[in-house]
């Protein structure tokens, strides 16, 4: 009888203590999310993650990608810095705005805007931003209760002088610099987002830290040059005129007279694309470092993590440098999202993206009330199934009523004198051949042309600033 009592006993304390760890289990699956948003300057999709271009060293981007979603056909609003950055943190388009550039203040024409992080303070979250979220000069005071700007960064002084590689032309320039990555500002805006993780929080948090590099000028300490010998730099696949084809307002925007010219005539394409791709390394060893903070922290199993570089960036494709274009490689992006326990690892989503998607998407992803008024798509079903049936092409804008309409095979562009672009992936993933003039393909552009915006909004007022076409 003793026996038999004890042995009961034993199980009604075994299935209360299963009990009680299932409850508190199950109490930490519905703690709130904690969102960590990392914006990447100018980073185009040469992330190793991608695929595209052999031998750029993004470790800790990779892993990354390894622990949630890789979008491979992600793109950005506006190839421009301003209006992709304040599209995707308003879910307004630039078309709708008249924000087109990055002389153009946001704020003023968007006044009651309730951007990203405001709307995460609306709901209950702790909110800190650092480091480059939107556009410098109109970095938004209303948007953060806590915030820290971009450190002053080294003067070109400090560069090796006696480098071969080192070049350039007003902003246009690049070099490596005899210093420890500790004197660097992303280094020191990635710091401020590692102590805010290391720190105890009451409340769940939205953490933005935005990295400056690979933005120009590509001056990053001498190691990550010596990561990439200038004899083994390549430099992209290109064809001799290739703009040919390309109506009028295309060429203008490729300004093949300026950089690529500079470049060309001076023998300098690869000293350029390892400047370019030695300031993605940086960036990504940046960016690990608030990785690792993460893991170590208390917060890695309910914290949302989104990277995202703002636009893309040409390095000689189409006779054409820097972004401010309406091609494939100004306008693709890295996208990546992770979310334990919500997204699995691993996971790879082909469909169409973009980067105005991540305002609903993080509405849905935190449960929080729905917004009207964003011109943009929760890409939460992705999330949970990649292959899902999806019409949502994306649409990019370069200035007034210039657009680019990408689905996963074709992309469509129409500028604002008539002229208009078509390449189909499927067989041309470099838009070589310019498909547009061709009478079988009528009905595509069409069906393509049903997507442009319907509204071309006035130019927002422009306070003239230095940057509007070159930064």
């Amino acid at each position: 009888m003793f026996y038999s009592i004890n042995f009961r006993y034993k199980i009604l304390i075994v299935t209360f203590l299963i009990f009680v760890g299932t409850t508190f289990v199950h109490a930490q699956q519905k703690k709130p999310y904690n969102v960590l948003f990392i914006a990447v300057d100018d980073l185009n999709d040469w992330v190793a993650a991608y695929g595209k271009h052999d031998g750029v060293k993004t470790p800790n981007i990779d892993r990354l990608a390894k622990q949630g979603m890789l979008f491979t056909r992600a793109y950005c609003p506006a190839p421009s810095c301003n209006p992709s950055r304040a599209s995707m943190l308003t879910g307004v388009r630039p078309s709708t705005s008249g924000v087109y550039l990055n002389d153009q203040p946001w704020r003023p024409v968007l006044p009651n805007a309730v951007t990203i992080p405001q709307y995460f303070t609306q709901n209950g979250y702790d909110v800190m931003g650092t480091g480059k979220i939107f556009h410098d000069v109109y970095n938004d005071k209303a948007s953060w209760p806590e915030f820290y700007p971009v450190p002053k960064s080294l003067a070109p002084a400090n560069i090796k002088k006696s480098a071969k590689n080192v070049a350039g032309r007003q902003n246009f320039a690049w070099g490596p610099l005899d210093v420890e990555d500790s004197l660097m500002a992303d280094f020191k805006i990635a710091d401020k987002g590692i102590t805010y993780l290391q720190q105890n929080h009451s409340k769940p948090f939205f953490l933005a830290v935005g990295i400056t590099k690979p933005h120009l000028s590509w001056y990053v300490p001498q190691k990550y040059f010596d990561m990439y010998p200038l004899a083994g730099v390549k430099r992209p696949l290109v064809i001799p005129n290739d703009l040919d084809d390309v109506p009028p307002e295309g060429v203008k925007m490729a300004r093949q007279q300026g950089d690529h010219k500079y470049i060309t005539e001076n023998n300098l394409w690869e000293n350029a694309v390892q400047g370019y791709i030695a300031s993605i390394t940086f960036a990504d060893a940046q960016i690990g470092r608030l990785l690792d903070a993460l893991d170590k922290s208390k917060y890695k199993q309910n914290t949302i993590v989104v990277l995202f570089g703002d636009h893309g960036w040409n390095l000689g494709e189409k006779e054409h440098w820097r972004k401010f274009a309406l091609w494939e490689e100004s306008t693709h992006v890295p996208f990546i999202i992770t979310a334990p326990g919500m997204v699995k690892p691993n996971s790879v989503c082909d469909r169409t993206v973009n980067l105005m998607d991540i305002y609903p998407t993080l509405i849905d992803m935190c449960n929080f009330p729905p917004r009207k008024g964003l011109e943009a798509v929760s890409i939460l079903p992705l999330l949970k199934n990649p292959k899902l049936a999806w019409n949502h092409p994306s649409v990019t804008t370069w200035q007034r009523n210039n657009h680019s309409v990408r689905t996963e095979r074709w992309r469509y562009t129409r500028y604002n004198n008539g002229g208009e672009e078509l390449y189909d992936h499927n067989k041309d993933p470099y838009e070589w051949k310019n498909l547009a003039a061709d009478p079988k393909l009528a009905g595509i552009k069409k069906q393509l042309a049903a997507w442009l915006p319907k509204v071309n909004a006035a130019n927002a007022p422009s306070e003239n600033r230095p940057g509007s076409n070159g930064e």
